[in-house]
């Protein structure tokens, strides 16, 4: 395939609709799976366009787009971009309060909302938006006075190709495409702002690591509000593949077996439960099916040196091998829905154990590191040249480096503008030379391959000075099946201790077999349960270095969320958050366990 020229978003929606593709999109209508080609995506921001310039929308303006992925997500996107005007896209997970914060900080004009009950909540907090003269919402029946998307692009006509192509041609790549605000694991969330060459350089570098082509199907889930996904995207209709809109993150495992993708993108927190599903199935199984499962890991396991180069295993590793696939991974294959041929995996660490599981199993996972602040990527692991426990090197024409005291930083046409009218931030964040300090700590193989240790600031300091990283223990933790989530504590304390929240759904089957019933409340309390823990915290600290290991242990009675404040929208820990609400909990933790540990 030629290389394309891009410079500029608006050049990827060129390029895009240039294939003439029937299925560009796939999206699930009346319970079918149905195909929107180029041409009726081009006609559809060709419509709003017009709409939106109506609603005078010019060159710079803000839009603001609240909504989960779907057919309207790249019309919105492409219709601001063509016309120059800067995309925000709020969380929808976000409360009322917090979407307003946004539309407000960025000084959004337009807000486009999907579904009645969010634009309720973000219409209760209209006069926190002063600038926002027009909601707009997207499904639903709309209160008096709120047009829908639906109905501009039907009243609409379409902005004649060559205008629309003449105001895409005229946008600059140091021109703003969109605001993308941060999570905010402290504090307000910052506006991150990135140019369309920030973007456009990203694209362009990431697409020679990531093999898309264009007889590949994707399924797109992980929230278009993110830049991960986002990016992602672009490099899809670069590329000329199909997306395919999930329903929902919930919804994934039923849209996999269905739409039957070639790629997708995530974060590790669904690989996990992947993992976990399986050792579910497997732990339900007959004795033997279990000795053929822990046979074929191991086989896997041997295998991995050979699956990670694309090549087969010779003689007897490579028959015992075919026999692993057929009698074992071909089922796991199965759940991805039969033609999947790689993922990528970014956001947070994924656990080494869990990578090579899956890499074991034949399953793909190649992942990568960056960060909203970097449009996001910086390194990624490629084809046939992984390197488990790394993120990979660095993609090209990105620079890296590791800072005296061990920071991360990089240099490169994908880093940010800067933080929306933030320029301390900004300063503080990109140093003189243009080096991005990206927060997080890490070192370089004798390779060029990159490994996170840790976040800069979230690095545990113990009683005894010892900088200890939580991150590599708490995956440790999620490597068990039982538990879900979990949350490593010492800053300034003698030894750690932890918060694990089990993986309900496994632990409920457990009981069950065990002759135990009760909500998560009553099991988390039942010694027999307990026990189980225990083995669990044993088996980790046994691979642990003496001052990482777990002295004291908690179980929660429900999962962090994001909706309960503990999990930020891309579902990262709020550590001071969880530390905060856990307080009384944590103390008597350590309180208890002093008598033992002296």
């Amino acid at each position: 395939m030629p290389e394309p020229d891009i410079r500029t978003l608006c050049d990827v929606f060129l390029l895009a609709t240039g294939y003439d593709k029937p299925d560009c999109l796939l999206h699930k209508a009346e319970g079918e799976w149905t195909p929107v080609s180029t041409r009726e995506l081009a006609d559809a921001v060709q419509r709003l366009a017009t709409a939106l310039e109506a609603r005078g929308v010019k060159a710079g303006d803000r839009v603001a787009l609240m909504a989960d992925n779907g057919l309207h997500w790249p019309t919105v996107d492409f219709a601001c971009l063509c016309l120059g005007a800067v995309l925000v896209p709020i969380y929808p997970t976000l409360t009322p309060d917090q979407g307003a914060y946004v539309a407000n900080d960025c000084g959004a004009e337009v807000v486009l909302i999907e579904e009645r009950e969010r634009l309720d909540g973000m219409l209760g907090e209209r006069a926190d938006m002063p600038r926002v003269h027009e909601f707009i919402l997207i499904g639903g029946e709309p209160p008096a006075g709120v047009t829908t998307l639906d109905r501009l692009l039907a009243e609409s006509e379409p902005m004649p190709w060559e205008e629309l192509e003449r105001r895409a041609r005229k946008v600059e790549p140091d021109d703003l495409a969109t605001f993308i605000y941060t999570s905010g694991t402290t504090g307000n969330p910052k506006g991150v702002m990135l140019t369309h060459g920030n973007i456009a350089s990203n694209v362009m570098a990431s697409q020679h690591c990531i093999d898309v082509q264009p007889e590949h199907t994707a399924l797109s889930f992980l929230p278009l509000s993110h830049s991960f996904e986002r990016t992602v995207d672009y490099i899809y209709f670069t590329r000329g593949a199909t997306i395919a809109y999930a329903e929902s993150v919930q919804m994934v495992g039923a849209n996999l077996l269905e739409v039957r993708p070639h790629v997708f993108v995530s974060v590790p927190r669904v690989y996990e439960k992947l993992l976990g599903k399986v050792h579910e199935g497997v732990a339900k199984s007959s004795p033997l099916s279990q000795k053929i499962f822990d046979w074929a890991v191991e086989v896997g396991r041997e295998a991995m040196p050979y699956r990670l180069r694309g090549e087969i295993p010779p003689g007897w590793l490579g028959v015992k091998l075919r026999v692993a696939d057929k009698l074992v991974f071909s089922k796991i294959h199965e759940r991805l829905g039969g033609r999947f041929l790689f993922a990528t995996s970014g956001g947070a660490p994924l656990s080494k154990d869990v990578a090579a599981f899956f890499w074991g199993a034949g399953i793909e996972i190649y992942e990568g590191y960056g960060l909203t602040e970097t449009s996001p990527v910086l390194t990624v692991n490629r084809r046939h040249e992984a390197r488990l426990g790394t993120v990979g090197p660095a993609l090209d024409g990105v620079e890296l480096r590791i800072a005296e005291d061990g920071e991360i930083i990089a240099r490169g046409p994908n880093i940010m503008k800067g933080y929306y009218n933030l320029p301390e931030a900004t300063a503080e964040a990109i140093d003189e030379d243009g080096w991005f300090h990206t927060g997080d700590i890490g070192e370089f193989d004798d390779q060029g391959y990159l490994r996170i240790t840790d976040r800069k600031k979230e690095l545990i300091v113990n009683a005894y000075g010892k900088n200890i990283a939580p991150a590599p223990i708490e995956n440790a933790l999620k490597a068990s099946r039982f538990i879900e989530q979990a949350i490593v504590i010492g800053d300034r304390r003698k030894f750690l201790s932890a918060l694990l929240v089990p993986d309900f759904e496994t632990l409920k089957g457990w009981a069950t077999a065990k002759g135990l019933d009760g909500e998560p409340t009553s099991l988390v309390r039942e010694a027999v349960v307990l026990e189980l823990f225990e083995d669990e915290l044993t088996r980790v600290n046994r691979e642990l270095a003496k001052y990482e290991r777990i002295h004291a242990w908690d179980l929660l009675e429900s999962e962090w969320t994001i909706e309960s404040g503990e999990l930020t929208p891309t579902q990262k820990i709020k550590r001071r958050i969880i530390v905060a609400k856990y307080g009384d909990r944590i103390d008597t933790l350590y309180q208890r366990a002093e008598v033992s540990h002296g």
